[in-house]
């Protein structure tokens, strides 16, 4: 059955890509136009949805709603993104002689997954195969799942073979099969009383899954406990919808949820302080989380210092003088128009899958005092590796030179998490960290009678005593453990948080906007390295102003055209939609210009189609503007 355009149904073997490539161009396939669903909207109008139930409320959403001073309903839609990583999906598939063992080197970012699944297809045991993972040419959550059905495919016909086969998809093949960040529509009803409080939120979210569910649950299930961003509302209530579409199976994504469920409030928190005339960002303010109060899926908030960044942030970007400023610039300009944002992040650290919080680690001193690590995480440029030498060198006093780390194999290191959701430098730096304490302890003695010694010296000495100078590392994140439906239990370890304010300038007639300054602040604890964590932070928030500005994914229909450190890889994303919500700012300046107070409904992304006709100006109501599904797709025609 043949459920999306780009779905793979064969596989070609050559002795080079450019036979195996001329080969597909021989081969016949004969297709008939089925049925076909390709929007949330579709899904919905059609009942397409995936088997899936998940919910969370809290308090009395009736009675909230009931005793609102003001009711508010809208809809937010939010597009996908394309991974865009340098390196596309690729495998090498090797075949031993003897006894049906397979060596896998994958670009991915779940080697145990890879191990397990081909195994599986091959009706072999997991310890027949080994996945090795030197490192990736970036990730972001695109071959934590998609990067397995090739895996797959080449496993199939190195086993008939009895050769190695090697793939590497070209762009534009990847972009086809490998699947994006889910797009989301959210359906909210909102009680809120005269002075500004929220005292009810009723959203419905709609996931779209694509054609397989492949990790859309927890995508939608990580939504849904970020939809309160970091707001208190005493009455919730949240349900899920999984929509199953004829497109790429959608896949996780750097924020796997948690950027789209924000998204949504932001779009709520906008929409109604325009609707009650009053100042957004002070609107915001009376609403942050204090330290103490519990999220709607009831955890207790520790540690809470967002109100603190907030201020922060606001005060050292000179907010209110900006703000005077640019209205002041907006008075006296008609076809350029300013915007000011700022808009805080809180993002939870942990797998919401239980069992997929913990790490395992394996750490072997040489008797030349050199040391080699092995842990369960994969290095795809986020400095996950240096991390943890760094760890290792610390925790057995030596230099970091001396240190070093060949690769990720499951034959080293078993049972490996995927490296995703923020969670590798901390489980796996502490599985690095046990194994070299008890390395550390062993050479105490040692250290002891020998101070003036070299640490060669020292494990020289330990080795001829026959001490064991291997170590096996292991860690589980504790006290937490979630349970949907009694909505209780620690969901997160802890949280990561942040805010950003920045100003744009539109050009009122194309619909372009520039980037005109962005403060930034991240709470990330006691850095591990400060150098790779900035970098994480500002590649993070680029790549969510690429996702709520530029990047617009268009499906038509056929025929037609540890160490006190916080997770820093995904919480920083959010902060790029400050640049969308500085945009809206700047259309809603627009519309005023023209003695128009309509509130600003804006889609994301934000493209500059979109912002054009979000301005709604003179010249757009000239023209007739038909907007197709949900998903932006806009057509604009004279």
């Amino acid at each position: 059955m043949h459920y999306y355009t780009g779905q793979i149904i064969g596989l070609i073997v050559a002795e080079t890509q450019a036979i195996a490539q001329e080969a597909v161009g021989l081969v016949k396939v004969h297709y008939s136009e089925l049925p076909h669903i390709l929007s949330i909207e579709e899904a919905i109008e059609n009942n397409s949805y995936f088997p899936v139930n998940r919910r969370i409320v809290k308090g009395d959403i009736e009675k909230g709603l009931e005793e609102a001073d003001f009711v508010f309903e809208g809809e937010t839609r939010i597009g996908g993104q394309e991974h865009f990583y340098l390196e596309t999906q690729a495998t090498l598939i090797i075949p031993k002689l003897e006894d049906k063992e397979f060596e896998i080197h994958s670009s991915t970012q779940n080697p145990t997954e890879t191990q397990i699944t081909v195994a599986s297809v091959l009706g072999i045991d997991a310890n027949r195969i080994v996945c090795r993972v030197k490192r990736l040419g970036g990730g972001f959550g695109g071959k934590e799942t998609r990067s397995i059905p090739l895996s797959l495919a080449l496993a199939v016909g190195a086993w008939h073979l009895k050769k190695p086969i090697r793939c590497m998809l070209d762009r534009d093949e990847d972009i086809i099969i490998s699947g994006q960040r889910h797009p989301f529509l959210g359906r909210w009803k909102v009680g809120v009383t005269k002075d500004g409080k929220l005292l009810a939120m009723d959203v419905q979210i709609y996931n779209n899954g694509g054609w397989s569910a492949d990790l859309s649950v927890a995508v939608l299930e990580r939504s849904m406990t970020h939809v309160d961003n970091c707001y208190y509302v005493p009455n919730v209530r949240i349900i899920g919808h999984l929509c199953k579409t004829n497109i790429h199976s959608n896949t996780a994504f750097r924020g796997f949820g948690g950027p789209q469920g924000m998204m949504i409030t932001e779009n709520i928190m906008c929409e109604i302080a325009d609707s009650m005339g009053i100042d957004v960002n002070d609107f915001r303010e009376k609403n942050l989380y204090v330290e103490g109060q519990q999220t709607h899926f009831n955890q207790t908030l520790k540690d809470w210092h967002v109100p603190l960044i907030y201020r922060q942030v606001k005060n050292d970007s000179e907010f209110e003088k900006r703000r005077e400023e640019i209205d002041k610039f907006n008075s006296e300009h008609k076809w350029r128009k300013r915007g000011l944002a700022l808009i805080p992040t809180k993002f939870g650290i942990s797998f919401t899958a239980l069992h997929l919080n913990q790490a395992g680690a394996l750490v072997h001193i040489y008797h030349d005092g050199s040391v080699l690590i092995s842990h369960g995480g994969v290095e795809m440029g986020q400095g996950l590796h240096t991390k943890m030498l760094q760890i290792a060198a610390e925790t057995l006093d030596v230099p970091l030179e001396t240190v070093h780390l060949m690769e990720t194999a499951t034959n080293l290191v078993g049972n490996t998490s995927a490296t995703a959701a923020s969670v590798s430098s901390d489980i796996n730096g502490y599985a690095v960290s046990n194994a070299c304490k008890t390395l550390a302890e062993r050479l105490k003695p040692y250290r002891e009678k020998m101070p003036d010694k070299s640490f060669k010296e020292i494990v020289h000495a330990a080795y001829f005593d026959r001490v064991n100078l291997s170590a096996n590392g292991f860690y589980k994140t504790p006290d937490i453990g979630y349970n949907w439906d009694k909505n209780e239990g620690q969901m997160f370890f802890y949280f990561t948080m942040g805010a950003a304010c920045t100003e744009v300038e539109i050009d009122v007639l194309t619909g372009d906007h520039t980037i005109l300054r962005t403060d930034l602040c991240m709470d990330i604890g006691r850095s591990i390295n400060y150098a790779i964590d900035v970098g994480q932070i500002e590649g993070a928030f680029v790549q969510g102003v690429g996702w709520c500005t530029i990047e617009e994914t268009l499906h038509f229909p056929n025929g037609h055209t540890i160490h006190s450190s916080k997770g820093v890889g995904e919480p920083p994303l959010f902060l790029g939609s400050s640049v969308f919500f500085a945009i809206r700012d700047a259309i809603k300046s627009a519309r005023q210009s023209n003695n128009n107070g309509a509130t600003v409904a804006l889609s994301s992304p934000a493209t500059p189609e979109i912002i054009r006709l979000a301005c709604d100006d003179e010249i757009v109501k000239n023209c007739k503007v038909e907007r197709k599904d949900g998903e932006s797709a806009w057509a604009l025609r004279v």
